[in-house]
Parts: C-alpha cells; structure tokens; sequence
C-alpha cells in the first residue's frame, strides 16, 4: 500500500452503493415453511427470495454486494432459524477471513466520525482498495427504531464501486456497537474488502467495545472538548492508538491546536495501549483535507511495525478468546 495523495477528492462516477435488504416481500418468503411454494415467482435476473447456505457463500466470496448484505440481515435476524443458517454460512466462510485491516473510529456523538470516512474511504477507493464501513447507529429506548442516517452523510462513498457501507442499529447493545458488528466484519473480510471501519454511535468515556474487535483504534476529539486533567481519566483515551483533533478549520483552529498540545501532554502520562507504540495526536479536517492522508500513513506505519512480528495476529487471537467469553457469558 501506498500514501494517500495530499488531498482526498473522490472520482465518484458510477452506482457503487450495494444492494438493499430484502424487503418486504422478499422477507416474508424467507421464512415460509420448507417446501411451500412461493406465490410469486424471483424477476429474471435477481437472485432468489430464499438462499441457500451455498447461494450465501458463494455470492459472498464473489463480492456480490447484494448477497452480501442479505447475509449481514441473516446474520443481525434473531430468527432461530435464521441464527442455525448463518452460523452455518459463517463456518464456510472463516478459512477466507481475516486478511482485511480492521480499524475502528469513535468520539463523541457531532465529532465528524461519518465525514472523516467519507473523506479517507474515497481517498483509499482511489488506490484502487476496497473499503467497507460498518456504522453503528443508536437506537430510541422508546420506540425502538434507528434512523441508520451514517450512510446519507457519505454520499460520495456510496458511489464508490469499490465501497460497501452497511448501517446497524445498535439495538441493546452498550459499548458503542451493534450485537453482531464481529460478525458482519468477517463476512465482508471473505467478500474480499482490504479495509474495514467500523464506525461507532456517539460515545462517552468508558465505550470501548470496539477496541475488542479492531487492530488500530482511533479517537476523535472536538476542539474545547477537555483539558489535560480530562486527558489523563481513565477510559477511552488510554484505549486509542491514535487521537485526531476534529473540524481544525477556520475559528475552530486555535482552539484545536491548544487540545492537541493538552492531550499530547497528558498522554505523557499514561502507559500505551499497545506497548512500543507512542500515541500520535494531530489535527485533522474533513473539510480541507488536512490531517487525513498523514493518519493513513500512521495506520501503515502501525501495521509495520507490528504484523510482522506477529503481534497484530496476538491481539486477534486474544480478541477471539474474548468474544467467546462474552458469548457464554450471556448464554
């Protein structure tokens, strides 16, 4: 992989938003009784209302964006016979997985997590990569919807042929993330993304879900949004791999450098996240540009340092191990 050109500007002819979930039509024939034939036949040309475990793994590992995102609905379906299916597509699909880069960006709810992707994923879809984004987005506790609006604010990533944006509420699932994030990350690691971010709701000092299932964790902090002693609080910052300070533009710069030079200080005194790795602080604009290609070539650095001595497949490992406690854990 190469550097980023100084400034992200997207090339974004084309259709390259994936296909819709099955709607509801297509939803309801999902579920008829083995056997019971569907009342209306599939358009000509469009893959069946109802797949196959095969029809799944095959359409996935041929990067059929469609298919892929009917597997990541079957995958998120609290449907027990859903839940038996793809747990059977994702045991053909795991010796194809993990060969992406998995980062994950996090801040505050209004910090530009949506528009510094939009930004680095048209950037990297211009080195001819394939991003994926997985955006997390909350979920009312009184009506129990999600408006899943990440996805509107990329416009231009949408139009990327070689990206893939996937919106999941977060249903009721704390830390930031949605209850089955880990899993959509390995079914777009087999559809063959070389890089996937995943993209937290808004979050506070202590959601740090996404460090347990990323290799590179990024922060982004608003100008004026702390000091030194917030710097120093146990939680989210001594988690990140890297902090960029947002929206340094225009009346907002000062006040971003003065974070940069607080938080650069107090990182001083906590212990890195990833022993022999000091944590950069910069600043960053959406808007301009700035800031975005140098974070690329810290991710590129990170990963050089530390994948060929193994330690990048340690902390899967350790992740891994993890996640399955979690996982008795709620059983």
């Amino acid at each position: 992989m190469t550097g980023l050109p100084p400034a992200p500007e997207c090339s974004c002819a084309g259709a390259g938003a994936e296909s819709d979930p099955p709607g509801p039509a297509q939803s309801f024939l999902s579920v008829l009784p083995a056997g019971a034939a569907p009342s209306v036949a599939p358009a000509p040309g469009r893959p069946p209302a109802r797949l196959s475990v095969n029809d799944y793994v095959n359409g996935v590992r041929g990067g059929d964006r469609g298919i892929l995102a009917r597997a990541i609905t079957l995958i998120e379906s609290s449907s027990p016979e859903h839940q038996v299916r793809a747990q059977k597509v994702l045991q053909k699909l795991l010796p194809f997985t993990g060969r992406s880069r998995r980062l994950g960006i996090t801040g505050v709810p209004g910090v530009g997590k949506s528009m510094l992707i939009e930004a680095l994923g048209c950037a990297l879809c211009g080195q001819g990569l394939r991003v994926a984004v997985l955006a997390v987005d909350p979920t009312s506790t009184r009506s129990g919807g999600s408006i899943l609006g990440d996805k509107t604010r990329m416009e231009q990533l949408c139009r990327q042929p070689n990206a893939f944006i996937r919106p999941s509420p977060s249903g009721r699932t704390l830390g930031g993330v949605a209850r089955k994030t880990r899993e959509t990350m390995l079914l777009c690691e087999a559809a063959g993304f070389d890089v996937l971010i995943i993209e937290t709701v808004g979050v506070g000092q202590s959601e740090v879900t996404v460090r347990s299932m990323v290799d590179f964790f990024l922060l982004l902090i608003l100008p004026g949004a702390g000091d030194e002693l917030q710097g120093i609080k146990k939680g989210i910052v001594e988690q990140a791999d890297a902090l960029l300070i947002t929206k340094a533009d225009g009346e907002n710069r000062l006040r971003a450098e003065q974070a940069r030079q607080e938080y650069a200080m107090a990182l001083h005194y906590l212990p890195a996240n990833t022993p022999g790795w000091t944590t950069p602080v910069s600043l960053s604009s959406a808007v301009t540009g700035e800031g975005i290609p140098e974070f690329w070539q810290t991710v590129l650095r990170f990963y050089g340092e530390f994948e060929p001595n193994g330690r990048i497949a340690a902390r899967r490992s350790e992740q891994a191990i993890q996640w399955l406690h979690d996982r008795c854990a709620r059983r």
